[in-house]
């Protein structure tokens, strides 16, 4: 498309990318079919061709008003029209550059700009946000079924075999995911362990930054990835040979690293080095024998696997979890419309609630239609959404390899 950027961005770094992504917009419309909030609002606005031509305004100079901002607001970042580009167009990327700039000119209401800043300040530290959960979760058996239902029951780490194989890894244990499921990155422990691998905690690392970043607070997010690039550099040096990821939600994120950081001289080359040893853990697994993992395995337990956006429209690994499976001897049952996004999106099914509950009764519907054992997921956002109203036991699939899983839903 053609492109006119006003005089206060155009010759800037951000001003030039973002040029480049509007151009490459052949406004065809492809990205409509497959967005979950244009299926469900039905308001060319509410689609990502309708979002690019509202960034692409503000970009060239015109003011953005309230519904500007509530258009963007709506958006998942599933990145689900990225998989449906035919010309390939980075909206994440452009997303990040006009939400931002939106913000900065259209003030929220207050009690949305108090929401977002409890969120920042809370989420991201386990030492305020594991006491409050576990405050939650005491009065849960007390509060309506409604409210109770989203806090999860509380779940007991399990058994995280120690350092002794030659072969290292490190993980990201994060900031929510610590406290709402333990047994994740302890099963992805034992899971490594079998196949020769230690798994390394970094003291230090925390969260990823998705959280900030998401909310339009760029400078704050690049600091936590400041931090785990500090954090881990010291385990790369010795030999670590890649940053493993059980959310995929931070995933995605961490391997932005580099891109983010890009500009700043002291992370720079730390940080494209950090984005390229960060690997799911599927693709892990996916390179090595799991001939080991057999015996601990119920073979035909029927799973429908959840594919998290930010792994399948996010980190195009869409397929290789379900091939993980399967070659293990997991059933996999149908799930119609699985490109589809549940309404977690992070942060999104506190600030689009209403939006967000919608899109989950589609997904369970999508889910439980071939009358699976089991939900199986990769991303903790996912997991915590899908199970406040799963009428099935809900985990991760790492759980479902490693020989011990909670599946309690009390």
């Amino acid at each position: 498309m053609q492109t006119a950027l006003a005089d206060f961005i155009r010759d800037t770094p951000t001003g030039r990318e973002a040029d480049s992504i509007l151009r490459t917009c052949v406004h065809c419309g492809f990205c409509n079919a497959t967005c979950p909030t244009y299926q469900l609002l039905g308001d060319e606005l509410d689609g990502p061709r309708g979002r690019i031509y509202l960034m692409k305004q503000v970009l060239e100079g015109h003011a953005p008003t309230h519904a500007t901002l509530t258009h963007l607001d709506r958006c998942l970042t599933c990145r689900n029209c990225e998989t449906t580009c035919p010309s390939g167009v980075r909206y994440g990327a452009l997303l990040e550059i006009g939400r931002p700039l939106v913000e900065s000119r259209v003030a929220r209401p207050w009690h949305e700009r108090l929401l977002r800043a409890l969120l920042r300040a809370v989420i991201p530290y386990p030492a305020c946000f594991t006491p409050l959960l576990r405050f939650g979760q005491f009065l849960r058996p007390l509060l309506p079924r409604a409210i109770g239902r989203s806090i999860p029951a509380r779940q007991e780490p399990s058994a995280w075999p120690g350092p002794h194989h030659a072969r290292r890894m490190l993980v990201l244990e994060g900031c929510a995911q610590p406290a709402l499921a333990p047994n994740i990155n302890a099963a992805t422990a034992r899971v490594l362990d079998k196949l020769g691998i230690s798994l390394i905690r970094a003291a230090h690392a925390g969260c990823c930054g998705a959280l900030h970043h998401h909310t339009s607070d760029p400078a704050g997010a690049l600091d936590f990835a400041r931090r785990n690039i500090d954090a881990w550099w010291p385990h790369i040096e010795s030999g670590c040979e890649a940053i493993v990821m059980t959310a995929s939600g931070c995933g995605v994120h961490v391997k932005d690293y580099g891109h983010l950081l890009r500009a700043d001289p002291a992370y720079a080359a730390k940080a494209k080095r950090v984005s390229g040893l960060t690997k799911d853990v599927s693709e892990i697994l996916a390179k090595e024998d799991l001939s080991p993992l057999k015996r601990d395995i119920r073979p035909g337990t029927r799973v429908a696997f959840q594919s998290p956006c930010t792994l399948q429209h996010g980190q195009k690994l869409n397929g290789v979890v379900e091939k993980i499976l399967v070659n293990l001897g997991f059933t996999l049952t149908p799930v119609p419309d699985g490109h589809l996004c549940c309404g977690s999106a992070g942060s999104y099914s506190i600030l689009q609630k209403k939006l967000s509950q919608e899109l989950l009764a589609r997904k369970l519907e999508s889910l439980q239609s071939g009358a699976p054992e089991v939900i199986a997921t990769g991303n903790i956002g996912c997991l915590t959404h899908l199970n406040s109203r799963a009428p099935s036991p809900v985990c991760h699939w790492i759980e479902l390899l490693s020989g011990k899983r909670d599946d309690d839903k009390s």
